[in-house]
């Protein structure tokens, strides 16, 4: 008699001779993706490989496929999002699906609200759920504030806490870290544990190769729209999983070494800067100075008002903003974005989608938005060949891929539509650029792109101010790392150690959850430790 073999679980999902195509392209060609009950699945690919167009099958979004689709061994029909939800099917978009005019709670639970015994809404029941999850995530917002006034990573957080509200049992994240700093990264990390533990499927999208090494336990890997293996995590090396994402040799992630200096000529200066953004972190006397051919970094916890810096500087806020300012060694006002532009000084912003493109427009009308006074001709018209031209020699340039110029910005990948702000960018010919968060969303191989453009750029006299929330991209890309906490400078630290306090991540986490001492004037560089409970706070602990 022989022992019975045990029954093999099915898969939780199963996507088998995935295609799908868009006019004039093929956008899936036979993919397959298999994802058990407690994994964490990573998928990665470059921008364009298909990985948001797989989900979004998956999610209902993308009804017009071919292929099978089956869920703990049943064949799944998924023509619609309600259809998705019916199997327990969760989607956490890269570019975020949440109503601004809509407070926290009702966003978290749209759709699904609860009711009273009368058949209303029970907003009270809402926002006590809706806080509980916010607790889970660490994320000090109120569940009757409005979206709107969320920062970005702030948002996507309310976006995972969305997903945890329904009967979830696949949960795909699409670059769910891509605006979180540290301490919110490792407090989603923890969530993440706690739903594999339940037997909850993770799809997880990131271009951080470091993090799939900490939470994927298996990665499928696509290219061109094809799939290209699967593999274990662990024991799979960086350097094969980019063979297999870039199919090409891959040029040096950081390429900016060695102790660079800049150059003697000061592109701004700034002292005191002081600011008070209607729905963002107040600023206290921030100093700063970047030279020419300098790429320098803001460093700091969510919140902590690094995009208001950049914001300020560029003149969003208008009069709101205080202190002394000189841009190449003459006096300067940040009134406005437009006169910031005709000043030299260009903005790559935190949101892209929202904030530097008009996505139903064209890659030309993108790219040369700003710059259109240069092609400007008598009688309100404009040089469309010169235009064109130019556009044309910077698409080429930035390696945007792209059927024509004339293709809707909406239509390219995320890390396309990268390169076509850093195109409108680089049209205006700026000698300060301002960069908040320049490779969010992008893959290991345009990320290596747009670093190379940086130190191109820094090497022929453009100063550079960049915030990052990925510190080795600090550490490896700038020549000096300014670090906020809580709208006030807490440390300054050097690419070259002759020169100050050498950036090293640990050293940029203590000055991230440091303030300065109360009787110090701000700028002055002494700190002191937060307290226990702050650090909680920071770390993602739980509000009080």
């Amino acid at each position: 008699m022989t022992d019975e073999q045990p029954a093999v679980e099915p898969p939780l999902l199963a996507m088998r001779d995935i295609v799908k195509s868009f006019p004039g392209v093929r956008a899936l060609d036979g993919v397959r993706l298999t994802v058990r009950g407690g994994q964490v699945m990573a998928l990665l690919g470059e921008n364009g490989a298909g990985k948001s167009t797989l989900m979004n099958i998956l999610a209902g979004a993308e009804p017009g496929y071919a292929g099978t689709i089956t869920c703990a061994g049943r064949r799944a029909d998924i023509r619609r999002p309600k259809d998705a939800r019916a199997h327990g099917i969760a989607m956490i978009h890269q570019e975020l699906n949440l109503v601004p005019e809509l407070s926290v709670a009702e966003n978290v639970f749209l759709g699904r609200e609860p009711l009273t015994a009368r058949g209303t809404v029970d907003r009270a029941a809402m926002e006590r759920r809706t806080g509980r999850l916010l607790d889970r995530l660490g994320l000090e917002v109120a569940p009757r504030q409005r979206v709107g006034r969320c920062r970005i990573a702030e948002r996507q957080l309310i976006e995972v806490a969305k997903a945890l509200a329904g009967d979830l049992r696949l949960l795909v994240m699409d670059e769910p870290t891509s605006a979180l700093a540290d301490a919110e990264v490792r407090r989603l990390f923890t969530v993440i544990r706690d739903l594999t533990a339940d037997g909850t499927g993770v799809v997880y999208i990131s271009h951080r190769l470091e993090e799939l090494e900490e939470i994927a336990d298996a990665v499928t890997v696509l290219r061109d729209g094809r799939f290209v293996g699967e593999r274990p995590m662990a024991g799979t090396s960086r350097e094969e999983l980019v063979r297999m994402m870039v199919g090409r040799p891959l040029t040096e992630l950081y390429p900016r070494g060695g102790a660079q200096r800049g150059g003697e000529a000061v592109r701004l200066e700034v002292t005191g800067l002081r600011c008070a953004p209607p729905d963002g972190r107040p600023l206290h006397g921030v100093d700063l100075t970047v030279r020419a051919g300098e790429i320098v970094g803001l460093a700091g916890l969510m919140g902590a008002g690094r995009t208001e810096v950049l914001q300020a500087l560029f003149g969003v806020y208008g009069r709101r903003v205080e202190g002394t300012f000189a841009l190449d060694g003459h006096p300067y006002r940040p009134r406005g974005p437009r006169h910031a532009i005709r000043r030299g000084m260009a903005l790559v912003a935190e949101d892209r989608k929202a904030q530097s493109l008009v996505l139903g427009a064209t890659v030309t009308f993108n790219s040369s938005l700003s710059a259109l006074r240069r092609y400007r001709r008598p009688w309100l018209t404009v040089d469309r060949a010169t235009e064109r031209a130019e556009v044309r020699a910077r698409v080429r340039d930035l390696r945007v891929r792209t059927a024509s110029l004339a293709t809707p910005v909406g239509r390219l990948s995320g890390g396309n539509q990268q390169k076509v702000v850093l195109a409108k960018c680089l049209l205006t010919r700026p000698g300060l650029l301002l960069m908040d968060e320049p490779t969010r969303g992008v893959d290991v191989g345009a990320k290596a792109e747009i670093h190379a453009l940086m130190d191109r750029l820094a090497r022929e006299g453009t100063g550079i101010l960049a915030v990052s929330s990925e510190l080795p991209e600090l550490i490896g890309m700038c020549d000096r790392v300014l670090v906020l906490c809580e709208g006030r400078l807490t440390g300054e630290f050097h690419r070259d150690p002759a020169r100050g306090p050498r950036a090293e991540q640990e050293a940029l986490l203590r000055a991230a959850m440091a303030r300065p001492v109360a009787a110090e004037p701000p700028g002055t560089g002494r700190v002191e430790r937060v307290r226990s409970t702050d650090v909680g706070r920071a770390d993602g602990g739980e509000r009080r």
